[in-house]
Order: C-alpha cells, then sequence, then structure tokens
C-alpha cells in the first residue's frame, strides 16, 4: 500500500510581512490617494507620484501593523484573525513593533519629500488609526466615527500632494469619504457581528445587528450620495464634475442606497454582505468617474 503525504507550507518570512500590513486594504487606500493626486494636477510628476504611493503605503501598512500588535490577543479569539502572523507567533510582538515603527518613518519621510502638509497628514492619520481608534474599538461604537476620520484622509492626502494645501477641494473629498465608512464599515460589522462579540468589539451603534443600526445606515448612504454630487453645483472651487458625470454618480448612488434600505427591511448577514461590497464598488467607481471627467471634458 502506498502512503500519502500531504505538506501544509507555512507562509515564509516575506509573506508573513507582507500579509501583516493587509496588502489588499492597503492597495485600495493608495488607489484612492492616486485618485485625488489626478483631480489636481494638469500632468503627474511620476517622482511625486511615487513618493506619493509608496509613502502612503507605508503608512497604511505601518497602521495595520500597530492595530495588530494592540489587538493580537482579542485576534486570536476571532474565526477571521486568528490565523495573522502574531496570533500564530510567526512574527514575534517586538519584530512587528520594529517593522511598524521603521514603515510610520518612512512613509512620512516620503510624503515630507513631496510637501510639508502631506507628510503632516499622513502622520496624523497614523496617530488617530492606531492610538485612538484602535484602543475605542472595546469601549464605545463611537469609535467608528473617530475612525472615519484616519479613513478619509488617503482620498484628500492626494489633492494636498499636487497642491500644497488644503481648501474646499481636498475638504469635500474628505467629507465624501468620511461619510461613505460608516454605511461600509457598520455593513462588515453586521456581517461579522459574532465574530466581533468574540473579540470583544462595539462595532454597531446601536451595539446590535437590528433595526436601529439599518436605519443609520440608510442615512449615512443618503448623506454620502448628496454629498458624492455636490461638485457639480460648481461650489466646491476647482473640484468639479459635469451634469453626464452628476446622473453616472446619482445612479450608483441609487445603487448604494437599494442596499441601505434592503438591508433595513430585511435585515440579514446575506444582505450586510452586498451592501459591503456594493459600497467598495461605489466609492471606487466615483473616484475613478471624477478623475475621467476632469480629462474628459
Amino acid at each position: 500500500m502506498s502512503q500519502t503525504e500531504t505538506v501544509i507550507k507555512s507562509p515564509s518570512a516575506i509573506q508573513n510581512f507582507v500579509e501583516i500590513t493587509k496588502p489588499r486594504l492597503s492597495v485600495v487606500v493608495v488607489f484612492s490617494s492616486i485618485a485625488g493626486y489626478f483631480l489636481a494636477v494638469e500632468s503627474a510628476d511620476f517622482l511625486e507620484l511615487f513618493y506619493l504611493c509608496a509613502g502612503g503605503y507605508f503608512l497604511v501598512g505601518s497602521s495595520n501593523v500597530f492595530n495588530q500588535i494592540i489587538e493580537r490577543d482579542r485576534d486570536a479569539l476571532m474565526k477571521r484573525t486568528q490565523n495573522r502572523p502574531l496570533p500564530t507567533g510567526r512574527i514575534s510582538v517586538p519584530v512587528a513593533w520594529a517593522y511598524g515603527i521603521a514603515m510610520a518613518f518612512t512613509g512620512v519621510f516620503l510624503l515630507y519629500l513631496i510637501n510639508i502638509p502631506t507628510a503632516f497628514f499622513g502622520a496624523l492619520s497614523i496617530v488617530l488609526y492606531a492610538a485612538i481608534y484602535t484602543p475605542l474599538k472595546t469601549i464605545t461604537p463611537l469609535c467608528v466615527f473617530v475612525g472615519a476620520f484616519p479613513g478619509a484622509i488617503p482620498y484628500m492626502l492626494g489633492w494636498v500632494a499636487a497642491s500644497g494645501d488644503f481648501g474646499i477641494e481636498p475638504g469635500t473629498l474628505f467629507m465624501l469619504q468620511f461619510f461613505w465608512q460608516f454605511p461600509h464599515f457598520w455593513a462588515i460589522g453586521w456581517m461579522l457581528e459574532d465574530d466581533y462579540k468574540a473579540g470583544g468589539f462595539k462595532m454597531l451603534p446601536t451595539g446590535a445587528a437590528d433595526k436601529g443600526t439599518a436605519l443609520q445606515v440608510v442615512l449615512y448612504t443618503i448623506w454620502t450620495v448628496l454629498i458624492s454630487i455636490i461638485p457639480v453645483f460648481n461650489i466646491t472651487g476647482e473640484l468639479y464634475i459635469t451634469w453626464y458625470s452628476a446622473i453616472l454618480v446619482g445612479i450608483l448612488g441609487l445603487w448604494f442606497l437599494y442596499y441601505a434600505i434592503k438591508l433595513f427591511k430585511e435585515q440579514s448577514k446575506t444582505v450586510a454582505r452586498k451592501l459591503m461590497l456594493v459600497s467598495v464598488s461605489y466609492i471606487t467607481l466615483i473616484q475613478i468617474i471624477y478623475v475621467a471627467d476632469k480629462f474628459l471634458r
């Protein structure tokens, strides 16, 4: 008789160090910075763009590392996070601290090479995310409100990198991504309610996946959609979209709102998952439409 051996390979050291930065999330965040950058420039400075991308990735990655260091014991209690490098011991806590700090300083330095305001907002996002938002997750549902600030910085950071200034244009981009995060993260919180409870996290506004939470999801979705259309009225400085793009944005908004209302009516994890996926598609497509509108009109 032959014996079949199943060999399960452990991730390599490089894979572990990439994984702890949450690469998919980090790339999505960097994409929003790129969109903000192109909204503010007529022609790209590719060295500047490189600094923005690399610096942005290092900052987001370091924030994720610090977050996982703080939450490592709670991550071990949740199914979706128990196999991360820190709970499994594939990366030690001292090594993770050194890695996160090195990434943070490198990221801030790269953004400083663009301009001081970009470096300032980048550094601020790390402090808000790791030092304030992360500890609040086990204390109060208001953590989502606090976490929305660093989460909204990347979109406007691209504009600040290109212009060296903070005005109504990056402020509008900030506001759009700020309010978008509420339905997005509450959909995730609804989807993973049991896991979050096991870890002791308070992510939903009412403390439960109920009608009150679903109502707030609807209200914040409406506000997000309204903000995304504001640039068509030519009241946001140099940030402007045509009516053609505004119609597309409005259609996407109705799609987003449909699933928010569906969650209110059905209150199911299945719909929450669909809403989460739609929310990601929504913000990505909005950014693409804004940039395409600028260069095609």
